[in-house]
């Protein structure tokens, strides 16, 4: 990193490349709180001189009056045409089940993140209620203009299932590459050789680790990849039917579908009824969440077990670490999936 160059004013991201250490870090040092090593202290305090950097002193004061709240930020499911309640619903429960342990408090925070003035709501929101840190889940944890708009009020931030790593910030995810390879593969030793696919949101980094898995798969099996069988969808219920329309309506249609979340795999349950399709005589349908609604459904769905609920325990613990250890935490942690075979899938058929 070089250190003279810039005109622009140095920012903590800066000190903590630096340095070495993370945001939190230089926070702790910055606002002169304890648990730091010296030999740590003595690196940030170098860095800031270094770089010339001047914190912001409204978010010194701010982090001097952190409030006992874990803040759970999530992408609003009223700006959806059907929304799921089951993802947030696991993610509360997660947050809540690590927060009651410490006698911390849940805040909740839906965010449409296609307003323009969102910045503005999430820095009011953080001065007014001062979290002790933030839950960051996707979409959202991928959005680098969110993620600046919390870490410029120096408040501790975990991402969950960004879709890509970074060495600086705490985040927690699970194996969607990997578990959809899994996935894939066992469709093909029930003898499918036409596996489709339906994408799930393009803004969602982490759904789209799916899609790479399910290529992954077919590639394991010795199965080519056809563009014809994968069909982009949005991640909702509507979409899932849209795609399932497309795909079994072809002259030569898959034998099994394979979506990128439950809602969508649900969609193709219901057109597979319409269209008169026996599941899984003529059809088999996997997904991926496992939520409530797959195991209600008829056929029962094989899908995928995503372990929110560990993963808002897991972040929810981090942040709590970070704030009362002076130790340094890992700063990535991956909780499997695994794999919940139910009535759904079968052998090809014929």
């Amino acid at each position: 990193m070089k250190v003279s160059q810039s005109k622009s004013k140095a920012t903590i991201n800066d000190v903590a490349e630096l340095a070495g250490v993370s945001i939190k870090t230089v926070s702790r040092v910055v606002n002169n709180e304890p648990n730091v090593r010296e030999s740590t202290r003595e690196k940030i305090e170098s860095a800031i001189a270094r770089l010339n950097y001047r914190p912001n002193l409204s978010a010194r004061n701010l982090a001097s009056q952190r409030s006992h709240l874990i803040g759970l930020l999530y992408d609003d499911p009223a700006t959806y045409e059907l929304p799921s309640a089951g993802y947030i619903i696991e993610l509360q429960e997660g947050v809540l089940n690590a927060c009651k342990l410490v006698k911390y408090d849940l805040l909740i925070h839906p965010c449409n993140y296609r307003d323009e003035n969102l910045d503005e709501e999430l820095t009011s929101m953080i001065e007014q209620r001062r979290p002790l840190g933030i839950i960051l889940a996707a979409p959202l944890s991928n959005m680098p203009g969110i993620v600046k708009t919390i870490e410029d009020t120096g408040t501790p931030l975990v991402r969950l299932s960004p879709g890509e790593r970074c060495a600086d910030k705490l985040t927690v995810a699970t194996n969607d590459q990997e578990i959809c390879a899994e996935m894939t593969r066992y469709l093909a030793s029930l003898g499918h050789r036409r596996i489709a696919f339906i994408t799930g949101h393009q803004g969602h980094k982490a759904v789209g680790k799916r899609f790479e898995g399910y290529r992954d798969g077919l590639i394991n099996t010795g199965l080519n990849f056809s563009e014809q069988l994968v069909v982009e969808g949005d991640n909702s219920f509507g979409s899932g039917r849209h795609a399932a329309r497309q795909l079994l309506k072809n002259s030569n249609p898959p034998t099994a579908i394979f979506a990128a979340n439950d809602d969508m795999a649900v969609g193709v349950l219901l057109v597979a009824a319409q269209l008169g399709l026996k599941v899984p005589e003529d059809l088999s349908v996997a997904g991926f969440d496992d939520i409530a609604l797959a195991r209600q459904v008829s056929p029962a769905l094989t899908t995928i077990r995503q372990p929110l609920v560990r993963m808002a325990e897991h972040a929810t613990q981090m942040l709590i670490r970070e704030n009362t250890s002076g130790d340094e935490i890992q700063n990535y942690e991956i909780i499997p999936g695994k794999l919940q075979i139910r009535e759904s899938t079968g052998p090809v058929p014929g």
